[in-house]
């Protein structure tokens, strides 16, 4: 009776972690989203320095309240645009304190020429005092929303306009200096924080063929691999193969296909710079058998020769491959290419897998080489939109990038520069509903005249 209510409770724990370890993941792939970290940035930031500021206000006479609705404008559009034309400290700075200056020398001004004599705001020096910040902001590139609400505001502070230049230019700064500690230390590394791919997928798995050692497709995915490999100072490569003969696997006088094996390992090894393991099985080669080893062998990615099953579409190995909690990348190798220096991104979005992929691509071609990442419209009207994302996607990464958004299909573009590069980098469209591959189907099953290699990657899915 109780070691049965124990199994329980050890069931219902193992399936607790498991659902903790999804959630987090799913939240990992959500703030991912450049967008999504943003607006998250802007509802955390805002109301902490505001409060700051607050409190600052509370206990000094040098920062008025009525500096908040500009400083509340202004440090919203510094978190939510970090790289938008207003997101400089020198703009933030130092328009909201031009235009105090302009609407307190506007003050000035009209009193010193008694030519508005009516109680309450002066008219004559509200609109002096926006002319002003419009035609020095504008002298000095510093043009901004915010340098115009602070020369209005200054306009009903009393006495008190040296003050509140002084509260702008103090409350000011402490915002500027915060955004850009968050922008250059997180916002510009979050592709090192938060991008499994560029700290991880450096142990990587190799299952050859049958016909590896006799010119088959394993050899250049082997060299692919163990190029991904090198790009990290941890990598390793293993590589697996499956015999039906048990001489081939023995300890103490290893077979013919072991040694050819340990002989082919020996030779990427040297030639990457990197450990590579070999691991002889008994039997066929199978997915299970394949996963199985990776997890024995700590591979957090799986590069695989590419195979169809017969009638089109991916074979059964693959699709099972694909459906495990590792990164898989299915390689189809148009030509027997030892080094990629060229490599296109086609993308429909910035997520995990576009990310992952660019990342794959820096890593293969290295970093002389600019990588290129793409993305297909269907209308002009969306060019502006398709832009942004592409901008969203590279802006992450350190590195060299060229980038095209084209209207045209996909497919026929892909066909038509396939040849300029040496490898193109797919999704697996696996993150994609059912409905939404019948309808559309991936990217890749439209692709099979490419004169190129072709990497076809899949995310792993948490269990």
């Amino acid at each position: 009776m109780l070691e049965s209510v124990l199994a329980r409770l050890r069931a219902t724990r193992r399936r607790l972690r498991r659902l903790e370890r999804r959630e987090f993941d799913a939240f990992i792939r959500w703030i991912e989203r450049t967008g999504n970290l943003i607006h998250l940035s802007v509802l955390l930031f805002v109301p902490l320095l505001i409060a700051a500021v607050t409190w600052l206000a509370n206990v000094t006479a040098a920062v008025s309240f009525l500096l908040f609705p500009p400083l509340a404008s202004g440090t919203y559009t510094l978190f939510a645009d970090p790289e938008g034309r207003y997101s400089t400290p020198t703009k933030f700075v130092g328009g909201m304190t031009a235009g105090a200056l302009c609407g307190w020398l506007a003050i000035a001004l009209v009193d010193a020429a008694g030519v508005d004599g009516a109680t309450g705001v002066s008219a004559i020096g509200a609109a002096l005092g926006i002319f002003l910040t419009g035609a020095v902001t504008w002298a000095l590139d510093l043009e901004e929303p915010t340098a115009f609400s602070t020369a209005l505001l200054v306009l009903v502070t009393g006495n008190a306009q040296v003050v509140y230049v002084l509260g702008i230019v103090v409350s000011s700064s402490f915002v500027a200096a915060v955004f850009v500690v968050w922008r250059n230390r997180f916002y510009e590394r979050r592709a090192q924080y938060l991008y499994r791919t560029t700290d991880g997928d450096d142990h990587v798995l190799v299952p050859l063929d049958e016909s590896w050692d006799e010119d088959g497709d394993s050899e250049p995915v082997a060299r692919f691999a163990a190029e991904l490999a090198s790009a990290h100072d941890a990598g390793k490569i293993v590589l697996l193969d499956a015999v039906d003969d048990a001489a081939d696997i023995a300890e103490d006088e290893p077979g013919p296909a072991a040694r050819r094996l340990e002989s082919f390992a020996a030779d990427l090894s040297s030639a990457y710079d990197i450990p590579c393991e070999v691991v002889v099985a008994a039997g066929d080669r199978t997915s299970s058998l394949v996963l199985r080893t990776a997890r024995e062998h700590n591979c957090d990615l799986i590069v695989t020769p590419y195979a169809e099953r017969e009638g089109g579409g991916l074979s059964p190995f693959i699709v099972d491959l694909f459906d495990s909690e590792i990164d898989v990348i299915a390689f189809r190798s148009a030509e027997n290419r030892q080094r990629w220096q060229h490599a296109l991104v086609p993308v429909r979005g910035a997520g995990d897998t576009a990310r992952a992929m660019v990342d794959f691509a820096q890593r293969i071609t290295g970093s002389w080489h600019p990588t290129s990442v793409c993305t297909c419209i269907d209308r002009e009207s969306e060019r502006r939109s398709a832009e942004t994302t592409v901008a969203d996607l590279v802006d992450a990464f350190n590195g060299r990038f060229e980038t095209h958004v084209v209207t045209e299909p996909v497919e026929s573009y892909l066909e038509r520069v396939s040849s300029q590069y040496d490898v193109i980098f797919v999704g697996s469209s696996t993150d994609r509903s059912a409905a939404s591959r019948f309808v559309s189907p991936p990217t890749f099953e439209r692709l099979s005249d490419l004169e190129t290699d072709v990497a076809i990657v899949h995310r792993g899915r948490h269990q």
